[in-house]
């Protein structure tokens, strides 16, 4: 089963409501888990303890890039043959997951990224629609990468490209450097379609247009200072 080969690697951060639903829902599927909580102050630690026995700490807080990377290292060094990436606010669906997974267990792809626009997105908020297309626009300027849906955070990757992606952008930023590491990679990618559940609690979760500016600012002193 391609479930047991893969790893999943939940960054948490004040996700104390959402967190034990959520990976109670991911292990029906995939038994192994990886949590990691950056530095949360809410009681997500102790609700990551109850959740899975993969439960990893930041002690202050690092942003999502470091707690996907700490988490990617966990699993790899258990060998794991594919990471997957989840979030922690319920907006992913575990069934997307396993096509993802199914996709690069396959041999179709080393990476398989998630594409909320190739199927039914009239579920995505007017204004969360301007900013993503906003960022794929962006992203074709500057990574030369024509995805379709830059900033969804479920993907599924081989151990090949687990190992030779490494994130160094601790914050949101990691998102945009994944698009930068996958179009110098040379490794071959799909985009599959999934949906996202938009629930009151995951919009609040998501990123305004001021936090959007305050991503491509750290991407780009990234990109210099790199």
């Amino acid at each position: 089963m391609v479930a047991e080969g893969t790893w999943v690697v939940v960054p948490v951060y004040n996700e104390a409501t959402a967190i034990g639903g959520v990976v109670a829902e991911l292990r029906r599927t995939f038994p192994n888990v990886v949590c990691v909580d950056d530095g949360s102050t809410d009681g997500s630690w102790k609700a990551v303890l109850s959740a899975t026995p993969h439960a990893l700490r930041h002690m202050v807080n690092r942003g999502q890039g470091a707690a996907i990377q700490t988490g990617t290292d966990y699993a790899l060094r258990r060998g794991a043959q594919r990471i997957a990436h989840f979030d922690a606010d319920g907006q992913h669906r575990v069934e997307d997951l396993v096509t993802l997974t199914e996709a690069v267990a396959s041999g179709t792809c080393d990476i398989a990224l998630g594409d909320r626009f190739s199927g039914d997105a009239a579920a995505v908020p007017a204004a969360r629609r301007a900013l993503l297309r906003a960022a794929v626009a962006f992203h074709r300027l500057t990574s030369g990468i024509a995805l379709n849906d830059v900033h969804n955070g479920l993907r599924v990757l081989s151990r090949r490209a687990a190992e030779r992606i490494e994130i160094t952008a601790d914050r949101m930023a990691h998102a945009s450097e994944i698009i930068d590491l996958i179009a110098e990679s040379g490794l071959v990618y799909r985009e599959l379609p999934v949906r996202i559940r938009y629930t009151d609690y995951s919009r609040a979760k998501g990123q305004s247009w001021a936090g959007g500016f305050r991503i491509i600012f750290h991407y780009l002193v990234g990109r210099i200072l790199g």
